[in-house]
């Protein structure tokens, strides 16, 4: 057989082996969060949009809530303001607020443009559209750290609808309050809050770490399949910090409140998204609510 044959055949298998998960995911819908190194590379940005579009076409029902930490960060410093930062929370005083929902607001235009341009027809809405993501303010540790927003209610008939209309909704992550004030959502709660209200089947958040540790200086110990009950004694042992902390407390309350599963992926990886949904490897740490294979073989 030559070189070139066998280089189809193995094409062929790849497809071969992504058809139980096309046919157990078809007519699912999944949130990706969308944030970190794959929102600042411009290579990793349009592979991660090529993925999510990908999944579309297989039959998926996508939904993007993105970030903009970095790009927030960037333009706060150039009117000379510091970014000050407590529990991971982006203190956003007024001015702050205004920049940051001006950054949002042309980020998830540019991930509109790229959607659209990869032949799927895209719909970015912020949070403050019909209400979609109701807020109440957030306190860190009960401190007033401004204008961030605890999502308390979301309107999910408007993500149903587009989903319905054959849309993929690109989320930026503003909200209002019961005042009509506007508010700047963490990403990742903005995710959670939406794959809680929809019981999705699955919630991804793409990162820049590979996946959970149970020692994060010792790549050996990365995670690859985690029960609820084994993140709590991972959070209680005192083994998870820093920044995995709230992001994996936002895993357990997502999947505590009808998310099937939840995969926390390296978004520096090109087509991670891919590699985790769609082969028996997978990549990264999975969240299951109990042990149950995240692999199929077909026959499930």
């Amino acid at each position: 057989m030559t070189s070139n044959m066998q280089k189809y055949l193995d094409k062929a298998q790849v497809l071969i082996e992504a058809l139980p998960y096309i046919q157990r995911f078809n007519r699912k819908i999944i949130v990706v969060k969308y944030g970190g190194s794959a929102m600042v590379d411009e290579s990793l940005k349009r592979r991660v949009i090529e993925d999510v579009t990908l999944l579309k076409l297989c039959g998926f029902k996508p939904i993007i809530v993105h970030g903009g930490g970095k790009e927030i960060s960037k333009w706060v410093g150039k009117v000379g303001k510091e970014a000050e930062f407590i529990n991971g929370l982006r203190v956003t005083d007024a001015e702050t607020m205004e920049i940051a929902e001006m950054v949002l607001g042309r980020v998830n235009k540019s991930l509109v443009q790229l959607v659209e341009s990869l032949g799927v027809r895209a719909i970015g809405i912020s949070g403050k559209d019909g209400n979609l993501l109701q807020v109440e303010k957030k306190l860190s540790d009960g401190q007033d750290i401004g204008f961030v927003g605890d999502v308390k209610k979301v309107n999910a008939e408007i993500l149903y609808d587009l989903l319905e209309k054959d849309f993929l909704p690109i989320i930026c992550p503003v909200g209002m309050d019961e005042e009509y004030n506007t508010y700047n959502i963490n990403a990742d709660d903005a995710a959670c809050a939406i794959a809680r209200a929809m019981k999705v089947e699955k919630l991804a958040f793409l990162t820049d770490i590979e996946g959970v540790y149970k020692d994060p200086k010792d790549p050996s110990t990365l995670i690859s399949e985690l029960e609820i009950k084994e993140a709590k004694e991972l959070i209680t042992d005192g083994y998870i910090g820093g920044g995995m902390l709230p992001k994996l407390q936002n895993c357990i309350d997502a999947i505590e409140n009808g998310v099937s599963r939840v995969h926390i992926l390296d978004g520096r990886i090109p087509h991670c998204l891919l590699l985790e949904i769609f082969t028996n490897k997978g990549i990264g740490t999975a969240i299951l609510n109990q042990k149950e294979s995240r692999y199929y073989d077909g026959e499930q």
